[in-house]
């Protein structure tokens, strides 16, 4: 039984209108770019095939989660079957893990197309986009796969209520009766690599990408260059930022509500800022949604 703000019963009514609207708008905005990328000539590059792909990455994060959430705030409690509960833990974490692989091949995409630029379009060819685009997802769905199964054979002898928002590793964590030391030993394991080599690999293309960016000698052209990557950087900067603080800062001391806060700024809020950072600062973006609604 999900209960999903269980203590705020008396505001349930205007969580799951505020959240249906965000989930709604979320889903649009993530719709309506992987449109664009697909229709629209000019906007099939790397960059925005990439991008292409985290928009899809978000919708699957948000539409995993959110949907349960928004009938365990409206009736109470949502009853999932322990299947459903599984399965939304695996779709999930890979989803998220996937997003980390992403990020980290759209800023070696934007090293390539700062820091080369004569040698990008022969670098970065369909088959190389091809490669970075379906790695992620391998990767992503693949390394979580045995976590999740050492999750599936827990033995669940007492309490069968989730005060959280969805299925995560910690909640059913504290409700099973089996020894879990083994999944946290490796839910740490892998969650060193799987955030902090992307985290870090980012870092280091952003270096180069300052570094080619401090030697352009024209302000102009300084500034031009810089609102090329500062879309992604800044979704960057939100997704770690909500990863690190729900799955790396020890949680000790922290109340309930403010780890599902923290895991709602991950799951519903963060999707939503993907779409309208790139919509707000991406000016072919804004030509292809003016276009599109022209028409």
């Amino acid at each position: 039984i999900l209960l999903a703000f269980g203590n705020l019963h008396s505001f349930n009514i205007v969580l799951f209108i505020l959240f249906l609207i965000i989930f709604i708008f979320t889903v649009i905005g993530n719709l309506v770019l992987i449109v664009l990328f697909s229709v629209n000539t000019k906007l099939q590059s790397p960059m925005y095939y990439l991008l292409c792909h985290l928009s899809f990455s978000d919708l699957l994060i948000s539409s995993i989660i959110v949907p349960n959430m928004l009938d365990a705030i409206l009736f109470g409690g949502e009853k999932m079957s322990y299947i459903a509960c599984i399965t939304q833990l695996y779709f999930f974490s890979g989803s998220s893990f996937t997003e980390c692989f992403l990020l980290s091949v759209m800023s070696y995409d934007r090293y390539l197309a700062i820091c080369n630029p004569l040698r990008y379009s022969s670098i970065m060819d369909f088959k190389l986009q091809i490669c970075l685009s379906m790695w992620p997802w391998l990767l992503g769905l693949t390394l979580n796969l045995k976590g999740v199964l050492l999750i599936s054979n827990f033995n669940f002898c007492h309490d069968n209520i989730i005060d959280h928002l969805f299925c995560d590793i910690s909640p059913l964590q504290k409700l099973s009766c089996s020894d879990t030391s083994l999944v946290e030993l490796e839910a740490f394991l892998f969650s060193m690599p799987l955030f902090i080599f992307p985290c870090g690999f980012i870092i280091v293309t952003y270096v180069y990408i300052f570094h080619t960016i401090l030697k352009i000698s024209s302000t102009t052209g300084k500034q031009k260059t810089f609102s090329t990557c500062s879309s992604h950087l800044i979704v960057v900067v939100t997704f770690y930022g909500t990863l690190i603080a729900k799955y790396m800062i020890p949680s000790v001391g922290h109340s309930s509500l403010i780890n599902e806060i923290i895991s709602l700024l991950h799951t519903l809020f963060t999707p939503l800022f993907n779409p309208v950072i790139y919509s707000l600062r991406n000016q072919d973006i804004k030509a292809a949604l003016r276009n599109m609604i022209g028409q």
